[in-house]
Parts: C-alpha cells; sequence; structure tokens
C-alpha cells in the first residue's frame, strides 16, 4: 500500500504530503508515528472515510484560540456507502443523531463529552509529544495484562481531563463529518468493539482515575447512568410480561393484555422517536425503521452485559491484519533503533524530549 499512497501523495504535493509507515498493522502505534513527525502547533487525527465539509479545519482550529482547549472533536453524520441507505446505516445513523446532541448538551452544560471521537479530532501537539503520553499512549493494559489496541480516542479524551486541559464539540453544520459505516451485520461487529471500550474507559473514569467527578460532573452523571441503562431497559418487558400474565388470572390486574401491550407499543414508539426527531427532520423516509431501532435497542441492552463480561477480549473485530499489539510495539522499537543507526545525523524529525516540562494551565505534571 506504501507504493500507491506515496504516488497520491506526490501527485498532490510532495513537499507537504508525507506518507509514513510502521512495520505492524496498529493505530496507536501509526498516530504515534505521526505525532513524532509533526511540526506544527495543532495535529488532527482523521479517518481514511471521513469526508470533510470546505470549513471543517478553519471552524475546529477556532477552538483553540481558547489556550485551555487541548482537544476538539465535531459532530457527525452518516455517509451511505452505496445510492441508499441500508437499515443497518440507518441505525448507525440514529445512535450518531442521538450522539451529537448528547455530546453537545455535556459540552455546553459543564465542558465535558465522553469521547472526542477518533474519527476526526484536534490536539495540541506539544500535549501528545509529552513522553509520558507516548508512553502510556502505546503501554495500555487492561486489567495490567491485555494490551490495548483500539479505545485510543477515549485514552485521548481521558488524558484531556486527566491533566487539566478542556476539551470542546464544534457542532454545527460547517463542522461536520460525514463517516460510512458497515452497511450490512457486520455493524453490529463494530457495535460490539465500541461498547467494550465504552465499558473500559467509562469504568477507568469513574472509579480509578475519578477526575471527571470534579471537572464534569454533568458527563459524570451520563457516564452512571449508561452503566445501568442495559438493566433498566429490560426491567421494561420483564414487567409487561408479568402484567399479562397476572392480567389472565382471576382478580389479576384490571387491564386486558391487548390494552397493556398497545399502551406500551405506543409509549416506546413515542418516546424513542421524540429522540431521532433531528434525524427525521432531515430524512423523514427513515421514520419506518423506528420500529427496527426500538428492536435494536434491546438487543443493545443485552449486548452491553455480554460485552461487560469479556472486556478481555481487544481484537479488532472488523478489520483483518490486526496482529497482537505487544508484538507490534516491539516491531516499532527494534524499527526505531535501526533508525537510530542509520540517521544520526539525518534530518528525520523526532519528538522533543522537552515537553514533558509543559503542562496544561493550572495543573502540575504527575
Amino acid at each position: 500500500m506504501l507504493g500507491p499512497l506515496q504516488e497520491l501523495a506526490n501527485s498532490v504535493d510532495p513537499s507537504r504530503v508525507r506518507v509514513l509507515t510502521v512495520p505492524f498493522a496498529n493505530k496507536r502505534l501509526q498516530m504515534v508515528h505521526g505525532i513524532r513527525n509533526t511540526t506544527t502547533d495543532i495535529i488532527v487525527f482523521a479517518d481514511d472515510d471521513a469526508i470533510w465539509p470546505p470549513t471543517m479545519l478553519p471552524y475546529i482550529l477556532a477552538c483553540f484560540e481558547d489556550q485551555k482547549v487541548g482537544g476538539v472533536g465535531t459532530s457527525q453524520r452518516v455517509q451511505p456507502v452505496g445510492n441508499s441507505m441500508t437499515v443497518w446505516e440507518v441505525l448507525a445513523a440514529f445512535r450518531l443523531s442521538i450522539r451529537n446532541i448528547e455530546i453537545s448538551a455535556s459540552t455546553h452544560i459543564d465542558g465535558g463529552v465522553p469521547c472526542l471521537s477518533g474519527r476526526t479530532a484536534a490536539y495540541r501537539t506539544i500535549i501528545l509529544k509529552d513522553p509520558e503520553f507516548i508512553h502510556g499512549f502505546t503501554n495500555d493494559f487492561w486489567l495490567g495484562k491485555y494490551h490495548l489496541n483500539s479505545g485510543d480516542d477515549k485514552f485521548l479524551t481521558r488524558w484531556m481531563v486527566g491533566h487539566g486541559w478542556n476539551t470542546y464539540i464544534q457542532c454545527c453544520p460547517e463542522a461536520e463529518l460525514l463517516s460510512t459505516m458497515k452497511p450490512n451485520w457486520r455493524f453490529l461487529l463494530q457495535v460490539l468493539r465500541w461498547t467494550r471500550n465504552t465499558w473500559r474507559s467509562d469504568l477507568r473514569s469513574l472509579f480509578m482515575e475519578r477526575h471527571v467527578w470534579s471537572r464534569h460532573p454533568y458527563c459524570t452523571y451520563t457516564m452512571i447512568d449508561k452503566l445501568f441503562n442495559p438493566l433498566t431497559l429490560l426491567v421494561g418487558p420483564c414487567l409487561v410480561a408479568y402484567l399479562c400474565v397476572k392480567s389472565t388470572r382471576p382478580g389479576g390486574y384490571h387491564l386486558p393484555i391487548w390494552k397493556i401491550l398497545l399502551s406500551y407499543a405506543a409509549w416506546l414508539t413515542v418516546t424513542r422517536t421524540l429522540k431521532l426527531v433531528p434525524h427525521l427532520w432531515k430524512r423523514p423516509q427513515d421514520i419506518i425503521h423506528v420500529p427496527a431501532f426500538i428492536a435494536f435497542g434491546y438487543y443493545f441492552a443485552i449486548m452491553k452485559i455480554y460485552a461487560l463480561f469479556t472486556l478481555h477480549e481487544v481484537g479488532w473485530g472488523t478489520r483483518a491484519g490486526i496482529g497482537n499489539a505487544t508484538e507490534a510495539l516491539a516491531a516499532l522499537d527494534a524499527q526505531n533503533a535501526r533508525q537510530a543507526q542509520d540517521e544520526k545525523t539525518g534530518d528525520a524529525r523526532r519528538y522533543d524530549p522537552e515537553a514533558a516540562q509543559y503542562a496544561a494551565p493550572g495543573s502540575t505534571r504527575r
């Protein structure tokens, strides 16, 4: 892949576009390699399927006029892979629409956000060039033994919170990116990976690092709510089933079964559809998928419980060729050692070893 990408870079502007590579397919190592070769004050990470509007970069950079802001994210929408959206893409679009509301609300209420999505996010380079950050980012273990590769955006967000930097979500049409999702059942594998990452990160934020409690109380509330959400969601059908059984017995519940089921269905439809109004305003034809979204909600609740008990599974799930993170790190260390010998007097741009002297406003290095 390096050859075709280099040709593409040369056709655009060889003096400004560089293609870098690492010996293993590992996202975090690729990001660190890019960080070490960055010379600008702001670094932007973007997925290869993220489509920016022309106004995206200026609107992101504007947030850094506040010197306390260390990371910036954006709102998102789904770009269909084909000519029209599949039901899986519509489900993803519904989820993103709700997420846009949640992150916009938390940003403006207390400045917190559970995650600056890795699809596109910008950071002050000096923060990421801190050797302490680079070591922690590439040696991130769950329970001390499961080396993590995915969940990079969660780590970055927690690092901002834990080191005194503010984050901001630029939620406006001028900074709204388009992103493709899996148009088939493999979307469920994506959701499973994201869910595991959310469990790991939220448990760390709430009970291990605990900075979020004092800095972002509303964001803390939303995290706690999501911890219990699977159980509370599944309680509903259980209570409905109980009432249905009770109504069939003499002297049981005062409503017949059909009224119980109809009222529950009406309640679900109204409350779930209200959340989707921003999306349905733009794409009213997707209203036919609301029943699928309601059913997916119950599936997702069960998936979240399953994910909680399988947090030791750290594989990517939807990408072939993603190797073991520990082996990837060892391979990169070997490559860096060879480069250090071959380029002692070269002009390879390294990260600033004194970056660790810098700290966020109002904070001290740990």
